[in-house]
């Protein structure tokens, strides 16, 4: 099936009339479809059609923007089974985690419509009975959204809601290597009766249409999520009165105490690091351990890593799916190999071939020990199933190896001890501090976002703050 951008409230062809192909990582011979090579000026029409639909959307009352968001988690909720197959065809996690991931997106459209009609400005006392101050909030303009392939529609959904509610008009671009959950996405908001120009879908390679939707003059903010080195080039670029909020990468520790149920810390590491391939930005992908029970506990994980099951998301019962694309296999395969050259290879990472992985992108979960804060695997994003084990001496010598990063999006502990957890959640440099959770996922309603380079530091994403980046605050003074 070919599938293709939206634009002005139309379903069109690239102007070069060129597509790319979606494929299966789980068997590569699958194609899911293809999809619209769009260039510039496919873009720079998604970003006009947007700016002439701000105004009508901009002065649409609340309540029927609201309105729309609930309608579209519906269509997500009455179509899920088909969507979370196609996420899984075309991503490589388990359909339950994929299902999972569509009734979320739903949730968080149904969030949004809630909090959205709330969200508000403040009045001021002041001396003056015949004046009244207040602040009201107003949307920006043009925004643009760009995802990436690893949580194809709940990361857009998280993005698009708050903006649409807000009164803003968006340009999505999906990422290229999952481009159909965000169209399903576009597809739901489309069906729930958005206006023509208000929602513009636009897919292709970053080289052809990334500065078209970024760099216009018409748009207002950027919303981002991907690698560190691309959010870095999109906020160098933009203008001066361009918002940008950028989620980036990570290098996320667990550190595992002396006095942690190692049963549960080695269950931590797993379904942190290894659940979703280890493709997730706020994924463990160091352990700091201390010496203490150092052994024991990589006795217990490499016996739990024995166990899992390797294989094709569809299939039920697999622990791990295949990497997303065949760039990600080659680059979790180069690190592996530096790592067994840096540190102390303990188990996996082989490319699997064999059988049912025959024409999958599969790397079976790799460990590594003895690892220094100078090596590469301990300090650069892998985003694959690689686990760097490190030894610390104490609760300061695995605090300051947890900070010893230029990331900071997302960090654990395990551990029994309050005073422990306590000083993690003050001294941690993270965004997001769990204390015997996983360092993945998030709250719908709770503000997620990084530290250092992991974010521009600036508007955090989902909860309720979600909404301020979409908007401007104006303090009006009036007389009587």
């Amino acid at each position: 099936m070919v599938f293709k951008n939206y634009i002005d409230g139309e379903w069109c062809a690239s102007s070069a009339g060129h597509t790319f192909e979606n494929r299966n990582p789980a068997d590569s011979d699958d194609l899911v479809g293809l999809f619209q090579a769009s260039q510039a000026q496919d873009a720079q029409r998604a970003v006009d059609a947007a700016a002439a639909a701000f105004e009508g959307w901009k002065k649409t009352p609340v309540s029927k923007r609201a309105k729309i968001l609930n309608s579209a988690a519906d269509w997500l909720e009455a179509n899920a089974p088909q969507i979370a197959q196609e996420l899984t065809r075309e991503e490589g996690k388990s359909v339950a985690l994929a299902r999972d991931e569509v009734l979320r997106s739903a949730q968080t459209l149904r969030f949004y419509a809630v909090e959205g009609q709330s969200f508000t400005g403040e009045t001021f006392p002041q001396d003056d009975p015949d004046m009244l101050v207040y602040t009201q909030r107003e949307p920006l303009g043009v925004v643009t959204v760009i995802s990436p392939w690893n949580f194809p529609i709940s990361i857009p959904a998280r993005k698009i809601a708050p903006a649409l509610v807000m009164g803003n008009t968006v340009v999505f671009k999906p990422s290229s290597d999952a481009p159909l959950s965000g169209y399903r996405l576009a597809e739901a908001l489309i069906q729930a009766g958005l206006p023509k120009g208000v929602l513009n879908l636009v897919t292709g390679r970053a080289a052809d249409i990334g500065a078209a939707v970024t760099e216009a003059p018409q748009v207002r903010a950027i919303s981002f999520t991907g690698s560190t080195a691309a959010g870095e080039h999109i906020h160098r670029s933009v203008s001066l009165t361009t918002r940008t909020q950028m989620e980036l990468g990570g290098k996320n520790p667990l550190i595992v105490m002396e006095d942690a149920d190692l049963d549960q810390a080695v269950d931590l590491a797993i379904k942190g690091g290894l659940s979703l391939s280890g493709q997730a930005c706020t994924g463990t992908s160091r352990i700091i351990v201390m010496s203490q029970v150092k052994a024991a506990f990589t006795d217990k994980l490499l016996a739990k890593i024995s166990t899992l099951k390797i294989g094709n998301g569809m299939t039920p019962g697999m622990d791990i799916g295949p990497l997303a694309t065949q760039k990600q296999l080659d680059t979790v395969l180069s690190y592996i190999a530096i790592g067994k050259q840096e540190a102390r290879h303990l188990v996996g990472g082989e490319r699997l071939r064999d059988g049912d992985h025959e024409r999958g992108y599969y790397v079976s979960p790799a460990v590594f020990t003895d690892v220094t804060q100078k090596m590469r695997i301990a300090q650069e994003e892998i985003f694959g199933p690689v686990l760097a084990i490190i030894e610390a001496s104490s609760f300061d010598d695995a605090l300051a190896k947890a900070n010893d990063t230029r990331y900071g999006l997302s960090a654990a502990i395990a551990t029994g001890n309050a005073r422990y957890a306590h000083r993690f959640a003050q001294e941690i440099e993270s965004g997001t501090v769990k204390i015997n959770r996983t360092t993945t996922g998030n709250l719908i309603n709770a503000p997620f976002g990084g530290l250092k380079s992991s974010s521009t530091s600036t508007f955090r994403e989902s909860g309720r703050t979600g909404l301020e980046f979409y908007s401007q605050i104006k303090t009006v003074y009036r007389g009587c």
